[in-house]
């Protein structure tokens, strides 16, 4: 920075007297840390959050007096970073229900710079006016400081406060389930930045054995060949759906129950790594063939730290038996790194909400009406497979998602969410029924085997399975994997298609297991990692990740390393 026309007094004539200094000059020392002390009662809740954001402001503010020495500018600094923070964490609880984290920091990417650019348009503008309106403010702050604070006190209370803030998160750390409260965004972005810091040197970002004395073969890109004829291969993500069945005193419509059904009249569970939410754990899940719980407190963002980096997964299966890929996303390809994460599992074309031209959250039927469209101009000779995510059961159930789609729709007579909920779950099984109907119509010679899965619980269902439970008793089941908080289903269907019998078809299945499933129904050969990962899913009784705490998946993620399937973890 060049220097001031006018430095201001220097520490011995500012020592002299505050009297001499001026009120605004004392003001511009003062302003930021009164702005700093009602924020942190605004937005802090607790003793123990409140110290978490004390410590971090002191850190922001010795940091920036460390290297300025003007406490007014330091403070000023320090402000501005923490409005920003907190505007950003109040955007990211809106958009995907949880405040920042210092991972997003560490794994931050063009995605999501193109992401927020892209549902923002005007936020490169206001980036910009709001840096012609800052930078003189700032510039005014340094000439008007009357103050100059020695660097190396400085640099001594920053450390004390770091290791303050790292003995305190360690003493006390702060329960991964507290990233979905709308609150405490400083403490707990602080606290989580020792957490991940410390994970980060003891594991790197997935777990895996240090060492494994077996090896895995690389497939050889034609060696897949299959007896007898493939099936097109549909896969559904059928967005927060389960049988709400599993809650007491829920009233459910005459024939509900149906849409969970296999084509063998069975009705079998899928556990799900995530209740409530985050999608792409699920995602990452059914395409990798891979326990989004490997990355420990990093889970949250496994489909952007995969993307580039685990390139093992069923599309990159099926693309070694001949099928030709596609992807339908409801959402941004920028969200969460979707389009890089599944293409670098083995996704050839992909289309996110941009390409089909979807305007807003869009019933089931627009995604199965752009899936016929997209087969029809596939090569007939060519089998396929695609992935259709859909999005119309998705959060707010609180207002009512198209009031013109089902009108003689009667409420069950539930609490207002959970009949919309419903009500939903309605339409998308009409439209699953539209939809087999389309594909029996367009191509009627053509085998299919379409396998559908729900991502995730809703939000609410914990209140519903556990009512007399508070927010903490949810949050230590949600945090210990009760399998009640985490069940969903699976359904395997075909057409003009027997699904193949196999072992691995299971009643109930951990989520990373689906790949297998598909591939054992649709009798495709299995490639070296999915016949290892097979052994393990028949030892451990469809359990995965929990299999034997862990050291069945840490284990596995080894060979794939060592393999060269998963690379820079």
């Amino acid at each position: 920075m060049a220097p001031a026309p006018n430095p201001g007094p220097s520490a011995t004539v500012a020592a002299a007297g505050l009297g001499s200094v001026g009120i605004w000059r004392l003001l511009a020392v003062a302003a930021p840390h009164l702005a700093a002390l009602a924020i942190m009662l605004q937005t802090e809740t607790d003793f123990g959050s409140r110290t978490g954001f004390l410590l971090s402001w002191g850190i922001l503010n010795f940091f920036w007096i460390a290297l300025l020495r003007r406490p007014a500018l330091s403070g000023a600094l320090s402000l501005t970073l923490v409005v920003v923070l907190i505007l950003l964490s109040r955007l990211k609880h809106d958009i995907v229900q949880m405040t920042a984290n210092f991972v997003d920091l560490m794994v931050i990417d063009r995605d999501t710079a193109a992401f927020l650019f892209t549902i923002f348009p005007n936020l490169r503008w206001s980036v910009i006016g709001a840096a012609f309106v800052i930078i003189p403010l700032m510039y005014a702050l340094w000439w008007l400081d009357p103050f100059r604070i020695r660097r190396l006190p400085a640099l001594a209370c920053k450390l004390a406060c770091v290791a303050a803030l790292v003995g305190y998160a360690f003493a006390w750390p702060d329960e991964a389930w507290r990233g979905y409260y709308d609150d405490g965004y400083l403490s707990k972005f602080s606290r989580s930045g020792v957490t991940a810091v410390s994970d980060f040197i003891n594991y790197g970002f997935m777990e895996s054995d240090a060492v494994a004395t077996e090896r895995l073969k690389v497939p050889l890109v034609d060696s897949c060949h299959p007896a007898g004829r493939r099936p097109n291969i549909i896969m559904i993500h059928d967005e927060s759906s389960f049988d709400i069945r599993q809650a007491d005193g829920v009233k459910v419509p005459a024939g509900y129950g149906g849409h969970f059904k296999s084509f063998d009249g069975k009705e079998r569970k899928f556990l799900a790594e995530s209740n409530g939410g985050p999608s792409w754990f699920t995602e990452y899940n059914v395409l990798a063939g891979l326990s989004s719980r490997s990355f420990g407190r990093f889970s949250y963002f496994v489909t952007r730290i995969a993307s580039g980096r685990v390139e093992r997964g069923l599309p990159l299966a099926l693309r070694r038996c001949g099928y030709e890929t596609i992807s339908l996303y409801p959402a941004f390809g920028a969200f969460m790194a979707a389009r890089n994460f599944q293409t670098t599992t083995g996704i050839q074309h992909f289309y996110d909400a941009h390409d089909l031209g979807a305007k807003d959250v869009e019933p089931d039927s627009f995604f199965y009406d752009n899936a016929l469209k997209l087969m029809s101009q596939e090569a007939p000779a060519t089998p396929l497979f695609m992935f259709v995510y859909l999005a119309a059961n998705h959060f707010p159930w609180e207002t009512r998602f198209r009031p013109d789609l089902m009108p003689f729709w009667r409420k069950p007579g539930n609490e207002p969410v959970v009949d919309e909920y419903l009500r939903r779950q309605a339409m998308s099984a009409d439209d699953y029924g539209a939809f087999i109907a389309g594909l029996k119509k367009k191509f009627p010679a053509q085998p299919f085997l379409i396998v559908r899965y729900g991502d995730h619980q809703p939000e609410f269902s914990p209140h519903i399975l556990d009512p007399g439970l508070d927010e903490a008793g949810v949050g230590k089941k949600l945090e210990n994997y009760d399998p009640r908080y985490y069940a969903t289903y699976y359904a395997i269907d075909a057409i003009n298609f027997e699904p193949v019998k196999s072992p691995a078809v299971m009643d109930t299945i951990d989520g990373p297991y689906l790949p297998l499933v598909i591939q054992e129904a649709a009798g495709i050969p299995l490639d070296p990692s999915f016949e290892e990962q097979k052994q393990i899913m028949l030892r451990c009784k469809g359990l995965f990740y929990a299999c034997k705490d862990g050291a069945e998946a840490r284990r596995f993620n080894r060979l794939l390393i060592d393999a060269g399937l998963v690379h820079g973890l």
